[in-house]
């Protein structure tokens, strides 16, 4: 048995993205370094763990997510669990992190996070942000249950809270200095273009709004924004390109100032941020 063998089997992927699966799988439940694989240690597997790399394999083969395989991503440096009920964190939210820790000015910011998953972003803030207070907000139980595992794993502090943002009432809410969302935001009309391994195996709640309703999450949450940010406080989106130019619009009208894209690593229009005052 090799990596070429295995890899010959995740007929989804092309050969070099096959290979650098089973490579992770092979490390991350197994420890096999690619020193070990090259000096035999698959051919070397105790019968217990050839049965449950085949497990594995079958798993991969129907086309569920490594990481949910392994049940754990990289994260801004940082080991998160991951299992079906939470979007798996992407390397553009990586980058919509960066644009908050490098843009805060707060000593000791009040955070906000509506739609959490995992709690990659909220925990990635308080960590980065040592001094801040970071809550987070989702309407999943299974989401709440992994995010707060996370953080518990990290020993970081958030306090997060069941919520949907669709119907929250301001009321008794506390103001914050930064408020962050990366929200369903691909309508179901994209979901033909989309790979079978996202639309087959992530959680549809984490990753689709109605083709009529685009901007159902930013428009809730920028009303929500608006009446709870502090003076000079920052609202982020991780957003659709497709409509850039509409959540511009609605944070402009809502009164929010210093709108601002922000292109993610691939020159996409991947992130918006506007000041309320």
């Amino acid at each position: 048995m090799t990596i070429r063998e295995l890899a010959a089997r995740l007929k989804q992927y092309d050969e070099q993205e096959a290979r650098s699966i089973v490579r992770l799988l092979l490390y991350d439940c197994f420890g096999m370094t690619m020193t070990d694989i090259c000096t035999g240690a698959l051919e070397h597997l105790p019968n217990e763990d050839s049965k449950r790399l085949e497990q594995y394999m079958q798993r991969l083969e129907q086309g569920e997510p490594v990481q949910y395989v392994t049940g754990k991503t990289v994260f801004c440096g940082r080991v998160f669990h991951v299992e079906k009920g939470v979007l798996i964190p992407r390397p553009e939210t990586e980058e919509l992190c960066e644009l908050i820790i490098n843009g805060n000015t707060v000593a000791a910011p009040r955070i906000l996070d509506i739609g959490t998953g995992s709690g990659c972003i909220a925990i990635t803030l308080a960590s980065e942000l040592p001094h801040s207070t970071v809550s987070a907000w989702d309407v999943s139980d299974d989401a709440l249950r992994i995010a707060s595992g996370n953080a518990d794993n990290m020993k970081v502090h958030v306090a997060f809270e069941k919520k949907d943002i669709l119907k929250v009432c301001n009321d008794g809410c506390r103001n914050f200095d930064i408020i962050v969302s990366n929200p369903p935001y691909i309508c179901d009309k994209e979901a033909a273009d989309m790979e079978p391994h996202v639309l087959c195996h992530e959680p549809h709640l984490a990753l689709f709004v109605p083709d009529n309703a685009p901007l159902l999450f930013y428009r809730s949450i920028t009303m929500f924004a608006k009446d709870k940010l502090t003076t000079v406080g920052k609202l982020y989106f991780e957003i659709n390109p497709l409509y850039s130019k509409e959540i511009q619009e609605l944070l402009k009208a809502n009164g929010l100032q210093d709108i601002t894209l922000h292109q993610d690593q691939f020159g996409r229009q991947r992130f918006v941020s506007a000041t309320a005052y």
